[in-house]
């Protein structure tokens, strides 16, 4: 009765089968062969935001070298790819390397407890049969940054009255027809900016309406160098070098950006200009009060967007909602815009780690009194790491890394036969808030998040080339990270140095 009782025994459990998760997979397949894992996802599909998101145009705003995966060169010609195609890519991985019979759909992961006795976490899990413990040596977090069951959508005075449809773009109608109707998308992040070109194809005409500007940097969709690199050399010598032309240019433009944003800000805003030409105010709604990376910048493919603009299919409004009408939205200003649908493009929830309830033997975890360890773990909390990506480049390059350093992490103990570790907090490490960016969600979450300390290697380094060199190259047993074996029921943890 004890045994079947017991809840099932893994070493590794990956939480999230997106695009973190399926890389998880592949890396613990590849280098840790001899672990047991299994991936719990809690919707009934792989793909994570790019099978959630399913509004008009949905696209990457990251080129697919970079935002593809190191092992699995992008092949398509469109390095800006739509959802739809990045899905069918995080799919054919997965079953490419026959990562499928890991996952475990429809498995929500709700709690978490780590005894030290036992050096394992002991989980809760909602399925369809109701809830279910397991237990797992090393927990792994790939479950994203947002909250997957609501966006975030401000209390809109008089949306009530509102006579049409209000759309938050998390959740997108199926086959909703917007042909021939007036749109106003509420916004000026990646989302408003993807929805409107797309949506002034069939619509009468779509507003963005926007209280201050972002800046937005037209790209071709198509990398003209890496398609004629993939048609001159091997595959994957080709992805090889146009990931790391990319990801020189977004250093060498991040860097320019925070030495020199007054000059980076005139060369985009001249950019906004040659496309729009002079008929437009650019000042008033492309000419944001923040500098260049302060928030993370728009991509327009093609320039699509200001195609749109141009051609009077899409216009721009800057302006504060009073409040929204029968007909429209009422403004600060007196003008009233008529709509027949209003898509609120306003923002993420932010939610680390799932919402998952953490305990370390019954004592609950604080995620804001946690400091953040290489920006993959926590302070004091055994055996448990995160995939968070990079707010300045695409999510997948600190994902891939953070996947390796997890196995390294898992040889490193197996090698010497210790079954935890955990990055013992430096009292002199400081704080400082999660991340340096002044993004709306992330602002509105920064009471809930860890901390980041001030220098290494509590510090972010938001740089791939650094986490290149400190993740793939840099030792496991770094003075930081401490290691030990399970002591029992009777006894205490063991602990020892981590050198």
């Amino acid at each position: 009765m004890q045994s079947e009782r017991r809840p099932e025994q893994l070493d590794v459990l990956v939480v999230g089968a997106g695009l973190s998760g399926i890389g998880a997979g592949y890396y613990l397949k590849q280098r840790c062969p001899d672990r047991s894992f299994a991936i719990l996802e809690a919707r009934e599909a792989i793909g994570g935001t790019w099978d959630l998101f399913r509004y008009p145009g949905i696209r990457s705003d990251s080129d697919m070298h970079t935002l593809g995966y190191a092992f699995k060169p992008w092949t398509k010609a469109k390095a800006i790819a739509d959802g739809p195609s990045i899905r069918d890519y995080i799919r054919e991985t997965a079953a490419e390397y026959n990562i499928l019979p890991h996952i475990r759909f429809r498995h929500r992961l709700v709690r978490a407890d780590w005894s030290s006795a036992d050096a394992r976490w002991t989980v809760t899990v909602e399925t369809d049969e109701g809830e279910r413990e397991l237990s797992c040596r090393f927990l792994f977090m790939c479950s994203g940054y947002y909250d997957y069951a609501q966006g975030h959508l401000p209390d809109f005075p008089g949306a009530g009255d509102f006579r049409g449809e209000v759309i938050h773009p998390q959740f997108w109608p199926e086959d909703h027809d917007y042909s021939g109707r007036r749109v106003v998308v509420i916004g000026s992040g990646a989302t408003a900016v993807t929805l409107v070109p797309e949506m002034a194809k069939h619509a009468a005409h779509v507003t963005m309406l926007q209280r201050s500007p972002t800046y937005i940097v037209a790209r071709p969709a198509e990398d003209a160098v890496a398609n004629w690199l993939r048609r001159r050399l091997p595959g994957r010598l080709a992805y090889r070098l146009t990931r790391w032309k990319n990801v020189l240019l977004g250093l060498a433009f991040y860097q320019l950006a925070r030495r020199r944003p007054g000059k980076v800000r005139e060369n985009i805003l001249k950019g906004v200009r040659e496309h729009l030409g002079p008929d437009h105010d650019v000042d008033t709604h492309f000419t944001p009060s923040y500098n260049p990376w302060d928030q993370r910048l728009c991509l327009v493919p093609d320039a699509d967007l200001f195609g749109a603009i141009k051609n009077g299919s899409a216009s721009v409004v800057t302006d504060h909602i009073e409040r929204f009408t029968p007909d429209g939205i009422r403004l600060k200003s007196g003008k009233e815009l008529p709509a027949d649908v209003i898509v609120a493009a306003t923002g993420l929830k932010l939610q680390l780690l799932a919402g998952v309830r953490f305990s370390l033997d019954g004592r609950p975890v604080k995620l804001p009194d946690q400091l953040m360890y290489k920006g993959m773990m926590f302070s004091d909390v055994p055996n448990l790491a995160f995939c968070f990506g990079y707010t300045n480049a695409s999510w997948t390059l600190k994902s891939d890394l953070t996947c390796e350093y997890v196995c390294r992490l898992l040889n490193h103990m197996g090698k010497r036969g210790l079954d935890l570790c955990v990055p013992r907090r430096d009292p002199d490490a400081g704080e400082t808030p999660f991340v340096d960016f002044s993004s709306g969600y992330i602002q509105r979450a920064l009471a809930e998040l860890p901390k980041q300390g001030a220098k290494k290697p509590w510090r972010l380094n938001q740089n791939y080339a650094l986490d290149l060199v400190s993740l793939r190259y840099g030792r496991v047993d770094d003075g930081t990270m401490a290691f030990g074996r399970a002591a029992g029921a009777k006894a205490e943890r063991v602990l020892e140095p981590a050198s």
